[in-house]
């Protein structure tokens, strides 16, 4: 599949996501030019001074305007005013992307508000990210030999669909189609409940008395394990609120589950225990195997 080529990329948010896309394109030779809008007139400053755009505006639809190409990379709460200050400015060939973690909320907000352009939106999901934010952190390869989601919707145009994946291979990631459904159900259970956990380990510890004292001896293992606390609180906080259903789901399970190590560990049951420690071992090693014949699809989000 040959790449399409765009005259101007509109960027509505230009954080780390959405200035990598920029980076990505420019890099990939998809675009000619790159107008880029953020809520902060610093951001926007900065992402020129990175090079990451080549124009900075003061509004959603000064940057939309012209665009061809019009990528939302805002946090999923924002994304409903997105669309609604975009609509009426959006050409009829447009192709419009987003970047969200969820998508039956971030679809449901564009069927409020697109109108006759909603066959021009093509959601998608790159699964990359890091635990910081920001334009700074921006890079071109952040999408490299990662898993990228489309959930085209059922009147989304197959021109469309086909332009989407071309951009994102292009940028060297694998694409993959799901229902917005099954994607939301996926990633509550790898994503968005692993980031959860995390927050709340972390909570635990510091909340303790002598969590402070815990943390200065802490290694190597609770530094990986507990990379993805730092992840941008706002992000998430809407990435959990979007999805708190299918997250819930994923809370029960994890319940279950720990209560089996609790009820070993109560019992004194070593093979228990053990077997518990076992099963998770030989899934993760499994898992880990397959990730390196495949693809890695790491997920930050």
């Amino acid at each position: 599949m040959s790449s399409p080529r765009f005259q101007r990329l509109a960027l509505i948010g230009c954080g780390l996501m959405g200035g990598s896309f920029a980076l990505a394109a420019r890099q990939a030779g998809l675009v000619s030019s790159i107008a880029g809008y953020s809520a902060s007139e610093k951001t926007r400053q900065r992402a020129v001074q990175l090079q990451v755009i080549d124009q900075a505006c003061s509004s959603v639809g000064q940057a939309v305007d012209g665009a061809d190409l019009v990528l939302l990379a805002v946090p999923v709460g924002a994304m409903q005013s997105s669309f609604a200050a975009l609509r009426d400015v959006l050409s009829p060939n447009v192709l419009l992307m987003d970047v969200g973690s969820t998508k039956c909320d971030v679809i449901a907000a564009a069927q409020a508000s697109l109108g006759d352009r909603l066959p021009c939106f093509v959601p998608a999901h790159p699964i990359a990210g890091k635990e910081v934010a920001g334009i700074e952190h921006a890079v071109a390869d952040l999408f490299k030999n990662r898993r990228t989601i489309l959930t085209p919707l059922p009147h989304t145009g197959i021109a469309s669909v086909q332009a989407a994946h071309a951009i994102w291979a292009a940028m060297g990631s694998h694409v993959s189609t799901m229902t917005p459904e099954a994607h939301d159900a996926t990633f509550a259970a790898v994503s968005h409940l692993p980031h959860m956990l995390t927050f709340a380990a972390v909570n635990a510890l510091t909340s303790q008395p002598q969590g402070a004292a815990f943390l200065d001896m802490a290694g190597p293992g609770f530094r990986d394990f507990s990379r993805i606390a730092a992840s941008d609180p706002a992000v998430w906080r809407d990435i959990l609120s979007a999805n708190r259903a299918e997250v819930l789901t994923q809370v029960a399970h994890f319940r279950a589950a720990l209560e089996q190590f609790e009820a070993a560990l109560k019992l004194g049951d070593s093979a228990a225990l053990q077997h518990l420690i076992q099963q998770a071992s030989e899934v993760r090693a499994g898992w880990q195997l397959q990730a390196h014949t495949s693809c890695n699809t790491t997920s930050d989000a």
